[in-house]
């Protein structure tokens, strides 16, 4: 099985950490393609990175490698709207005829499909971009039970926070109200190293954005997740 994913520009943890989850998984192959993302804001310059033509360029570029899905591995749907991630599925697979989705259409259906309506929100985002998520989320039937964020305007630095850092994130937001899982929303944060301990301590899923855009890719090409412990793949 081969996976396409589209990935920001300036991000540097989705390939490292995607051939992690993959390396007990020699089955299925992970492919990537790039498009322009610099800075994460509500501005209109930082709304037009994610103007539909790169994107799809981005994805022809996948098709020609006669990928099995493709997958959107960014969560500029979790504050320009689900909406406009479903109508970006729809153009990929309009113009490459391969299924698509997206890291925030995943983090969606993986928690309908377990039944939980309650999470904690961790992201390095700034607060009126994890507003937007928030606000979103809430519209979709969820509630944010608690919420973290770093006030970074990213794109780039957001790899630069460290994973205990991101760690303790989860921890706070997890100690503060009771919930059933635990979204980390970035895929250029450090969340998957701790995902693991958190949900086996704290008795909640974790559903961190590169973990989820594997397992939304997988599920889009119709094939079998990973053989790994975390919840989310034990979804299938």
């Amino acid at each position: 099985m081969r996976l396409g994913f589209l990935t920001p520009s300036s991000n540097t943890v989705l390939e490292p950490a995607m051939a992690w989850l993959l390396r007990d998984a020699p089955e299925i192959t992970a492919h990537f393609a790039r498009f322009r993302v610099l800075a994460i804001n509500l501005g209109e310059a930082a709304n037009q990175q994610f103007d539909p033509a790169p994107v799809l360029a981005a994805a022809e570029m996948l098709a020609d490698a006669k990928v099995d899905s493709i997958c959107w591995a960014g969560t500029s749907g979790s504050w320009l709207g689900f909406a406009q991630d479903e109508a970006l599925c729809a153009a990929i697979t309009a113009r490459t005829g391969i299924p698509a989705t997206t890291a925030t259409l995943a983090l969606r259906d993986s928690l309908r499909l377990a039944g939980m309506t309650r999470l904690a929100l961790v992201t390095p985002y700034l607060a009126d971009v994890q507003a937007a998520i928030i606000a979103n989320l809430t519209r979709e039937g969820f509630a944010v039970t608690a919420e973290r964020h770093l006030e970074d305007p990213g794109n780039y630095s957001f790899a630069l926070h460290g994973a205990a850092k991101v760690g303790a994130l989860m921890e706070s937001a997890v100690a503060e109200a009771p919930t059933e899982a635990v979204a980390i929303h970035c895929t250029n944060f450090r969340g998957l190293p701790a995902a693991r301990e958190i949900e086996e301590r704290h008795g909640v899923m974790v559903v961190d954005s590169v973990a989820a855009s594997l397992w939304g890719g997988v599920r889009a090409a119709g094939g079998a997740q990973p053989r790994r412990e975390d919840r989310l793949f034990r979804l299938g």
